[in-house]
């Protein structure tokens, strides 16, 4: 039996999710960048454009391969010690970019992005570790709330590809490696925060309320999808995510490559990221209020009416830089509004002895999709254009539209 009151469950989960909101400020500033500077790093040392998506596909397959094991030890030993093990991670892949850089190697990049990829996997749990603790109410605005903090940072970084480039050329380093200086700096704050923050731990004392021992070990995939099987609600919320992602991941991940090929310079490239990932989460809050007042599913299906706008935009617009910019920002919009409202139907419709589980078996397969996005995305680029890749992208939306008709019934 815990002793903990309403009241103090009430200042604690305040506590944490400003703890969590300043841990992400500081990691959104290497998302990004990674993405942007990655991509055109690969396209440089692998001398062709169809290893573009490589940033993103490794990247992400990092954050997915992180995603479960995370997930387990946040499980074992709290989210404060996945966090920040995770945000470690991430410094070590930027690192190795800087190595990479350096010695003009492109399996040492692709290796780097792959660590990076566990700051994503820490960016997907902290949301989730924002509806550990049990308090009365809806979950969605907690959980937004920590989305949206990622802004400052995530918005910043790639404003920051510049002037990170000169500073590394100012100290002697090579091209391209600058922008991973200012990577480290706030993956080493939010790793900081992240330990001396979390404390009391919201998922031990959710754990504790819930009477579950404090080591119990997390079981592994197939109980994960026994748990689905159990709740076609989990399933139908995961699904959300993963395809969504899928969507942002192969359109934005080739945009780079696309305005580079088109004659436009870096603060081009970084203006058009910066304002995607502007859309991404600075809007979060206001879908996560729309979960709460109108509903997670009407939610969803609002994020894939936006992908459509985006997709559309984007796809038509593909020569013109202004439409990219607006197709990029209302690509962001889709993933915010899908991703924050299947994230909150995924932590109402599962208790906490199953949160994490799916939680991590979540990220990893909305990381795998979009792995799985990135990587076929330079091909499609190649074969198609821009706006062939735009048309692609309409698939999973396509998916996402027809198993919402099945939600209701699944609901019961």
């Amino acid at each position: 039996m815990s002793n903990y009151q309403p009241e103090q469950l009430s200042r604690l989960q305040k506590r944490t999710v400003k703890v969590l909101a300043l841990g992400q400020a500081f990691g959104g500033f290497g998302l990004g960048a990674t993405l942007s500077v990655g991509a055109l790093l690969a396209v440089e040392l692998s001398g062709t454009t169809a290893w573009a998506g490589a940033a993103a596909t490794l990247s992400t397959l990092g954050s997915a391969a992180s995603a479960i094991p995370l997930a387990n030890l946040a499980y074992r030993m709290g989210r404060r010690v996945a966090l920040a093990t995770g945000a470690a991670i991430a410094i070590t892949g930027a690192m190795s970019m800087i190595l990479a850089t350096s010695l003009r190697s492109f399996p040492i990049e692709l290796l780097a992005l792959f660590l990076l990829g566990a700051g994503s996997a820490v960016s997907l749990q902290a949301r989730f570790a924002a509806a550990d603790i049990p308090v009365s109410g809806p979950r969605g605005k907690d959980l937004s709330l920590v989305v949206w903090a990622t802004t400052i940072g995530a918005v910043v970084g790639p404003n920051l590809i510049s002037p990170g480039e000169n500073l590394g050329l100012a100290i002697g380093l090579p091209h391209l490696a600058g922008p991973f200086l200012f990577t480290i700096f706030a993956q080493l704050t939010s790793t900081l925060i992240f330990w001396f923050g979390l404390r009391p731990d919201p998922l031990l004392i959710a754990k504790e309320i819930a009477g579950l021992p404090a080591r119990r070990i997390n079981p592994g995939f197939k109980a994960s999808i026994a748990v689905i099987r159990e709740r076609p609600m989990a399933g139908y919320a995961v699904l959300t995510i993963a395809l969504s992602h899928m969507v942002m991941v192969s359109v934005m991940s080739m945009t780079p490559a696309h305005l580079s090929s088109g004659g436009h310079s870096l603060s081009d490239v970084g203006l058009t990221i910066s304002l995607h990932i502007a859309g991404m989460y600075a809007f979060a809050p206001v879908f996560g209020l729309l979960a709460d007042r109108i509903g997670s599913v009407k939610t969803i299906v609002l994020g894939q009416l936006i992908f459509l706008a985006a997709i559309g935009v984007a796809g038509l617009g593909q020569n013109n830089f202004q439409m990219v910019i607006v197709g990029l920002f209302l690509l962001g919009l889709g993933w915010s509004a899908a991703t924050v409202a299947g994230s909150a139907l995924l932590t109402e419709v599962l208790p906490t002895d199953e949160k994490t589980k799916v939680q991590g078996f979540s990220d990893s397969l909305m990381n795998l999709s979009g792995a799985f996005g990135g990587a076929i995305s330079g091909t499609i680029l190649l074969l198609f254009t821009f706006g062939g890749l735009n048309a692609a992208a309409l698939i999973p939306v396509v998916f996402i539209v027809v198993a919402t008709s099945f939600s209701k019934r699944w609901r019961g």
